[in-house]
């Protein structure tokens, strides 16, 4: 017989009591709208560079030089969240952000060099990481429950794949139909807004602890973590292919930019899904062996997109491909935060997305060059590669993250 707590125990219920602490659910919101933001800088940056310089080269190199740095100073930036709190280091950071972002503005709207570009990409040096921030806040609230922990790693990747179908829409809308700079000027409002909104929940801020002053080793050097973020960095990769080869598919196959649009949100639309179902389940077994289940799934996922035919098909296979996302993601955090000190949890989680976007990079450029050199099936292949060498990391992973 199942006790009274167990029949209780509905679909919903691990959500409940995941927002059950005081403040959890308003530093949630508080995010939210930096994480759209982030979502649109690149797509804001490409866009209005294209249109105003009339250069998708510019646009594409300016963009790539964001990201690089980005990926170098993102992981400094959360150890030194680790260190002086995330109060003390997110608001100074995002105002060295609205700056550049400022700069770059003014840099496009009055025809500055291209070389004034370049330097104004040093501004993103002050993009905080607002997802690992608030993973670190439940961890904080939630403490030694691995239910709960599991349910907020699920939470946020649900949340990332919201904001990543609706900010490159929203971007792509303000800088075609208001004028090309509207993107990146809403996404640095949001951001600056955003994170001063966040900042300001002080009651579920973590406590800084004791030892981030070299007493502790770094992510890198915890047993186990390279091959995760092995697993991130190669993950990336299948992103970044799997969406140029969708846009390149789309058009192959008839439609325009806005059914690109959907199709890629109908993945994320499964990735979200996936998401919140797996949030509400117990899952049982060794994480690391769910993290290379995972990683099998999304590859094999991959093949049959070679092979689509049509609009429909393509949306279906992809939605069906998104739903192997989520759970492998969440699976990939939890992971980091079992091997990662708790003193350096920002930096730990902050260095897997440097990993992840350095993956996204790299993997755009490979699939970009498939599909001029061998048409547009063929870039999928790519996406399959990138599934096949994280299937690799997370399988040479397997002896150290099994003892987790």
């Amino acid at each position: 017989m199942r006790s009274t707590a167990e029949r209780r125990r509905g679909p919903f219920s691990p959500y409940r009591r995941l927002f059950a602490p005081s403040g959890a659910l308003a530093f949630s919101l508080a995010a939210f709208p930096g994480r759209l933001a982030t979502s649109m800088l690149g797509v804001s940056t490409v866009v209005m560079l294209a249109l105003v310089r009339d250069s998708y080269a510019l646009a594409g190199a300016v963009s790539a030089v964001n990201i690089t740095v980005t990926a170098v100073t993102g992981p400094l930036l959360g150890r030194l969240v680790d260190r002086l709190g995330q109060t003390r280091v997110a608001v100074p950071a995002t105002l060295v952000f609205a700056l550049g972002t400022a700069a770059m503005l003014l840099c496009v709207r009055y025809g500055a060099p291209d070389w004034a570009l370049f330097l104004c990409c040093a501004g993103n040096a002050g993009i905080p990481s607002v997802g690992s921030m608030t993973r670190a806040r439940w961890a904080a609230l939630h403490g030694d429950d691995a239910e709960a922990r599991h349910t907020a790693n699920s939470f946020e990747q649900v949340v990332d794949e919201v904001c990543f179908m609706l900010g490159p829409v929203l971007a792509m809308v303000l800088c075609t139909a208001v004028f090309p700079e509207a993107g990146l000027l809403a996404a640095a409002v949001l951001l600056t807004g955003g994170m001063l909104l966040f900042a300001s929940r002080r009651d579920t801020e973590p406590p800084v602890r004791a030892g981030t002053s070299g007493t502790s080793r770094g992510p890198l050097r915890a047993p186990g973590f390279p091959a995760v973020l092995g697993v991130f960095a190669a993950t990336g990769a299948l992103f970044g292919s799997m969406e140029v080869a969708t846009v390149a598919a789309v058009q192959t196959l008839g439609g325009g930019s806005a059914a690109a649009a959907l199709v890629l949100a109908l993945q994320a639309a499964g990735s979200g899904v996936a998401g919140l179902a797996f949030g509400a389940l117990r899952p049982a077994g060794s994480p690391a062996v769910r993290l290379a289940t995972g990683v099998a799934a999304m590859t094999v996922c991959v093949l049959p997109l070679t092979a689509a035919g049509s609009l429909p098909l393509l949306a279906a296979l992809l939605f069906v491909a998104g739903m192997a996302t989520a759970p492998t993601m969440v699976t990939g955090m939890s992971l980091i935060q079992r091997l990662v000190p708790g003193n350096r949890l920002n930096e730990g989680m902050t260095t897997a997305y440097t990993g992840l976007l350095t993956g996204i990079a790299a993997g755009a450029a490979a699939g970009g060059q498939l599909v001029e050199r061998l048409g547009t099936p063929a870039a999928y292949w790519a996406s399959a590669a990138a599934g096949a060498l994280a299937l690799l990391a997370a399988l040479a992973g397997l002896p150290r993250l099994r003892r987790l």
